[in-house]
């Protein structure tokens, strides 16, 4: 069960990204006091967790009530993940979320709004529950049952813990780090999230003709 935790565990932790999205939330908060970005940090991460953990529940039965077989969603959410992991060796993936910080920031200022609400969107959807993290979720759960399937839920709360700790020291974090480090292990993280992505691939595709 060490072994299937782990393997869940770096698994949402790539796809999730909490390193990725410190320096976002930075960006989107700043400005704001203490107080606010906690919350912010608080309620992003809640809202991330409530969907994600709907779709851990709910991704087979509903997987099956489209008439989707499940090794045909593992080859695609397979698929999906690859793209995610070249976006990540080649920056195209900070680069995209750079730019929404930009997009949520320069509506704030035209409305005049000093502290924005920016827990549900962008940050919960889709920064961290995105089509990508959910698709993950289904994908890891639908392939665990009983006590396995409950391991697994526990990778995905502690991922989800590692991201609020990241998202409430988002400022230290970047002043420690810099752009050259988080470039750094964007890419690393990139380079596994892209192996995994193969390895779904080759596990639906293997299984749909055997």
């Amino acid at each position: 069960m060490l072994g299937l935790y782990l393997s869940a565990f770096v698994t949402f932790f790539v796809v999730i990204d909490p390193v990725g999205c410190a320096p976002i939330f930075a960006g989107l908060t700043r400005g704001g006091g203490p107080e606010y970005r906690r919350a912010m940090a608080i309620r992003s991460t809640a809202v991330a967790a409530a969907v994600l953990l709907l779709f851990a529940f709910i991704g087979t039965p509903l997987l099956k009530t489209l008439g989707i077989s499940l090794d045909a969603f593992r080859a695609a959410g397979g698929i999906m993940l690859f793209l995610i992991a070249l976006e990540m060796v080649f920056e195209k993936r900070t680069e995209k979320r750079e730019h929404r910080v930009e997009e949520v920031n320069k509506r704030a200022a035209e409305l005049h709004v000093e502290a924005q609400d920016v827990s549900v969107f962008p940050m919960a959807i889709p920064m961290i529950a995105g089509p990508g993290s959910i698709a993950t979720v289904m994908l890891t759960a639908s392939r665990s049952h009983g006590t396995a399937f409950w391991v697994v839920l526990g990778a995905l709360l502690s991922v989800l813990v590692a991201m609020l700790a990241a998202l409430l020291a988002a400022g230290p974090i970047m002043r420690v780090l810099g752009d050259k480090i988080e470039a750094m292990i964007t890419r690393i993280l990139g380079v596994l999230l892209a192996a995994l992505a193969a390895q779904f691939v080759i596990d639906g595709v293997k299984a749909s003709f055997s």
